[in-house]
């Protein structure tokens, strides 16, 4: 038989992470190596880019809200500061909860740029979506949707976009109208894309005495939804301290019922009677942010009835993201 001959590898192109381009999962990887793009280079940057960032607006002004905004509240409207401003031909940003055809962004024919945030994302970390569709949207042709994509895993976040110095405050709308500046107009299929979302919007409002504090009205009964910065452990020992010694409903016929876990934050649900209706809640919410606020500062363990209601707020948290 005839001797196999020593077989000599070719030598390979030497290409450092940063330079190694994006390609198709089953393609040859551009580095050389033989393999398939998915099993090499593709591998890390599939894994950076779905790794789940679990509090994706942390480090934003208003991180409350954004998870307020992303989840709970059907109509809402921010105006967003970039870092160095605005650049020239878009004289304004404006975060939206919801775009017509679900579209993630719109440059609208005057320039200005209306960024979507209850949209899908592609990865595990929704800041670094928007931030990828918030440049797309920036220098997209006016009068056009943008797109939704992948995510570069290199890219940029909204925490290095926008002025971390800037204010974040929400307008919440009745309706979708802000969508176009003139409704009458609009195409059939934005025109019936506003009409269906008109019609499935819940009535919501923003408390003005505490922060990220939403009041909402359905059918049977009402809701206040309360976005709350404070670590989840701490939060729910204090919640059951309150919730143990009867103080920690918001008024007659009003209760704690439990709560979300959102985007790293916890959201505290109360029901309340269908004729209590957002100013009326605005006093005992803020009474309610004192009472918390020393239930926060106590270090004392918990008590036994401390203890059951602690168990009975976890068995009723539900996770949203």
């Amino acid at each position: 038989m005839a001797k196999k001959r020593p077989q000599t590898k070719a030598k390979r192109p030497q290409i450092t992470e940063g330079e190694v381009p994006v390609v198709g999962a089953r393609e040859p990887c551009p580095c050389g190596s033989g393999r398939r793009y998915k099993a090499c280079h593709g591998r890390a940057a599939a894994h950076a880019v779905t790794e789940l960032v679990h509090r994706p607006f942390e480090g934003l002004a208003g991180e409350c809200d954004w998870v307020a905004l992303r989840e709970l509240v059907p109509a809402a409207t921010v105006e967003l500061p970039l870092k160095g401003g605005l650049p020239e031909g878009v004289p304004s940003l404006t975060l939206a909860t919801v775009l017509p055809m679900a579209w993630p962004a719109l440059r609208r024919d005057d320039g200005s740029v209306l960024l979507g945030l209850q949209n899908d994302t592609a990865s595990g970390d929704i800041s670094r979506d928007l931030a990828d569709t918030l440049q797309r949207a920036l220098t997209a042709e006016p009068g056009t949707p943008v797109e939704g994509r992948r995510a570069p895993a290199d890219g940029p976040r909204l925490q290095d976009l926008l002025d971390p110095e800037g204010v974040f405050e929400p307008v919440v709308h009745s309706g979708f109208e802000f969508w176009v500046p003139d409704s009458e107009n609009a195409t059939p299929e934005v025109a019936a894309s506003l009409e269906r979302a008109n019609a499935a919007a819940i009535p919501t409002a923003k408390l003005t005495g505490v922060d990220a504090a939403y009041w909402c009205e359905t059918p049977d009964k009402n809701h206040l939804r309360w976005v709350m910065p404070h670590p989840e452990e701490q939060l729910l020992d204090a919640l059951a301290r309150l919730h143990a010694a009867g103080r920690s409903n918001l008024g007659e016929g009003t209760r704690l019922v439990g709560s979300f876990r959102a985007h790293g934050l916890t959201v505290p649900v109360w029901d309340l009677p269908s004729e209590v209706g957002a100013d009326d809640i605005e006093k005992p919410a803020a009474e309610f942010a004192e009472r918390l606020a020393t239930a926060l500062a106590s270090g004392a363990p918990l008590t036994a009835d401390e203890r059951r209601a602690r168990g009975g707020l976890t068995n009723r948290q539900v996770t949203l993201s």
